[in-house]
Protein backbone atom coordinates (compact mmCIF):
# COMPACT_ATOMS: atom_id res chain seq x y z
CA UNK A 1 0.00 0.00 0.00
CA UNK A 2 2.76 2.46 0.90
CA UNK A 3 4.63 1.89 -2.35
CA UNK A 4 1.45 2.73 -4.30
CA UNK A 5 1.16 6.04 -2.48
CA UNK A 6 4.84 6.78 -3.06
CA UNK A 7 4.35 6.25 -6.80
CA UNK A 8 1.73 8.98 -6.99
CA UNK A 9 3.45 11.43 -4.62
CA UNK A 10 4.97 13.51 -7.47
CA UNK A 11 1.50 13.92 -8.98
CA UNK A 12 -0.02 14.94 -5.65
CA UNK A 13 2.76 17.53 -5.23
CA UNK A 14 2.10 18.81 -8.74
CA UNK A 15 -1.58 19.20 -7.92
CA UNK A 16 -0.76 21.12 -4.74
CA UNK A 17 1.78 23.34 -6.55
CA UNK A 18 -0.45 24.12 -9.53
CA UNK A 19 -3.67 24.78 -7.58
CA UNK A 20 -1.96 26.91 -4.92
CA UNK A 21 -0.06 28.88 -7.58
CA UNK A 22 -3.20 29.44 -9.65
CA UNK A 23 -5.11 30.77 -6.63
CA UNK A 24 -2.12 32.95 -5.73
CA UNK A 25 -1.93 34.28 -9.30
CA UNK A 26 -5.59 35.32 -9.09
CA UNK A 27 -4.77 37.57 -6.12
CA UNK A 28 -2.34 39.46 -8.35
CA UNK A 29 -4.74 39.73 -11.29
CA UNK A 30 -7.43 40.99 -8.92
CA UNK A 31 -5.08 43.73 -7.72
CA UNK A 32 -4.15 44.98 -11.20
CA UNK A 33 -6.96 43.99 -13.54
CA UNK A 34 -9.88 43.64 -11.11
CA UNK A 35 -10.26 40.09 -12.38
CA UNK A 36 -11.86 37.94 -11.12
CA UNK A 37 -12.92 40.49 -8.47
CA UNK A 38 -12.04 44.02 -7.51
CA UNK A 39 -9.56 44.35 -4.65
CA UNK A 40 -10.12 48.11 -4.60
CA UNK A 41 -13.90 48.30 -4.46
CA UNK A 42 -14.13 48.95 -8.19
CA UNK A 43 -11.89 52.03 -8.18
CA UNK A 44 -9.20 50.70 -10.48
CA UNK A 45 -6.03 48.82 -9.84
CA UNK A 46 -3.55 49.35 -7.03
CA UNK A 47 -0.58 51.66 -7.67
CA UNK A 48 2.33 49.72 -9.14
CA UNK A 49 4.96 51.10 -6.78
CA UNK A 50 2.96 50.57 -3.60
CA UNK A 51 3.29 47.70 -1.14
CA UNK A 52 0.19 46.12 -2.69
CA UNK A 53 1.57 46.72 -6.19
CA UNK A 54 4.85 44.96 -5.42
CA UNK A 55 2.84 42.16 -3.83
CA UNK A 56 0.72 41.92 -6.97
CA UNK A 57 3.82 41.67 -9.16
CA UNK A 58 5.14 38.85 -6.98
CA UNK A 59 1.75 37.13 -7.01
CA UNK A 60 1.48 37.22 -10.79
CA UNK A 61 5.12 36.45 -11.60
CA UNK A 62 5.56 33.90 -8.84
CA UNK A 63 2.20 32.30 -9.58
CA UNK A 64 3.09 31.82 -13.25
CA UNK A 65 6.53 30.41 -12.43
CA UNK A 66 5.09 27.97 -9.90
CA UNK A 67 2.33 26.84 -12.27
CA UNK A 68 5.03 26.09 -14.82
CA UNK A 69 7.23 24.52 -12.16
CA UNK A 70 10.12 26.76 -13.18
CA UNK A 71 12.66 27.80 -10.51
CA UNK A 72 10.22 26.28 -8.03
CA UNK A 73 12.42 26.17 -4.94
CA UNK A 74 13.77 29.76 -5.02
CA UNK A 75 10.40 31.21 -6.07
CA UNK A 76 8.60 29.24 -3.37
CA UNK A 77 11.15 30.46 -0.81
CA UNK A 78 10.59 34.09 -1.83
CA UNK A 79 6.80 33.75 -1.81
CA UNK A 80 6.84 31.91 1.52
CA UNK A 81 8.75 34.80 3.04
CA UNK A 82 6.40 37.31 1.47
CA UNK A 83 3.38 35.58 2.95
CA UNK A 84 5.04 35.13 6.35
CA UNK A 85 5.66 38.89 6.33
CA UNK A 86 2.01 39.45 5.35
CA UNK A 87 0.86 37.32 8.25
CA UNK A 88 3.15 38.58 11.00
CA UNK A 89 3.24 42.27 10.04
CA UNK A 90 -0.11 42.89 8.34
CA UNK A 91 -2.51 40.53 10.10
CA UNK A 92 -1.22 39.35 13.46
CA UNK A 93 -0.86 41.52 16.51
CA UNK A 94 0.63 40.46 19.83
CA UNK A 95 -2.87 39.78 21.15
CA UNK A 96 -4.06 37.53 18.33
CA UNK A 97 -0.89 36.14 16.71
CA UNK A 98 -2.00 32.54 17.37
CA UNK A 99 -5.55 33.16 16.11
CA UNK A 100 -5.40 33.37 12.29
CA UNK A 101 -9.19 33.21 11.95
CA UNK A 102 -9.55 36.20 14.24
CA UNK A 103 -6.87 38.33 12.57
CA UNK A 104 -7.97 37.24 9.05
CA UNK A 105 -4.51 35.94 8.26
CA UNK A 106 -5.31 32.26 7.74
CA UNK A 107 -4.80 32.44 3.96
CA UNK A 108 -1.47 34.26 4.27
CA UNK A 109 -0.25 31.74 6.83
CA UNK A 110 -1.42 28.79 4.76
CA UNK A 111 0.27 30.10 1.59
CA UNK A 112 3.46 30.66 3.57
CA UNK A 113 3.52 27.07 4.83
CA UNK A 114 2.56 25.50 1.47
CA UNK A 115 5.24 27.46 -0.37
CA UNK A 116 7.76 26.62 2.36
CA UNK A 117 6.97 22.92 1.88
CA UNK A 118 7.69 23.26 -1.87
CA UNK A 119 11.18 24.57 -1.04
CA UNK A 120 12.00 21.20 0.52
CA UNK A 121 10.01 18.69 -1.54
CA UNK A 122 10.38 20.31 -4.95
CA UNK A 123 7.82 20.77 -7.70
CA UNK A 124 6.57 17.23 -8.22
CA UNK A 125 5.52 16.05 -11.67
CA UNK A 126 4.79 18.18 -14.74
CA UNK A 127 7.41 20.81 -13.88
CA UNK A 128 9.83 22.54 -16.22
CA UNK A 129 12.41 22.22 -13.46
CA UNK A 130 12.44 18.47 -14.14
CA UNK A 131 13.35 19.17 -17.78
CA UNK A 132 16.09 21.62 -16.75
CA UNK A 133 17.64 19.15 -14.30
CA UNK A 134 17.59 16.32 -16.83
CA UNK A 135 19.07 18.57 -19.53
CA UNK A 136 22.03 19.40 -17.26
CA UNK A 137 22.92 15.74 -16.70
Amino acid sequence: MNSNLEKITPYALALLRIVAAYMFLLHGTAKFFEFPVSMTGGNGSVPLMSMYGIGGILEIGGGILLILGLFTRPVAFLLSGMMAYAYFFMHATAADIALPLVNKGELALLYSVVFFLLVFVGPGAFALDNKRVNANK
